[in-house]
């Protein structure tokens, strides 16, 4: 069986109801669809979907399903591994899964 590609994930969960997309900005994580802030420790991490190159570390990502408290369902991608963004870094961390 193939594993699915980052697009096809979002596709899935988009399909599941996480319809919103997250990003990180300095105070927390925003909608993209709202455009509200909420810190990540407002959030529960449903899923996540990992990706990992086959030879180049920099290929490394991850998809977060998540559900914010009140009960706004999107992803949040990330580079992962040794190149993750700082902010990234930071957001993932308070989202609990560093």
């Amino acid at each position: 069986m193939a594993m699915e590609t980052v697009s096809e994930a979002i596709r899935r969960l988009s399909g599941a109801g996480y319809v919103d997309a997250f990003g990180a900005e300095q105070d927390g994580l925003k909608s993209r669809r709202r455009g509200i802030v909420r810190p990540p420790e407002s959030f529960h991490v449903d899923e996540i979907v990992r990706f990992e190159g086959d030879s180049d570390p920099s290929d490394e990502s991850a998809v977060f399903a998540l559900t914010s408290d009140d009960g706004t369902k999107g992803t949040y991608t990330v580079g992962f591994g040794p190149l993750m963004d700082a902010l990234d870094a930071v957001m993932v961390k308070r989202l609990g899964h560093a």
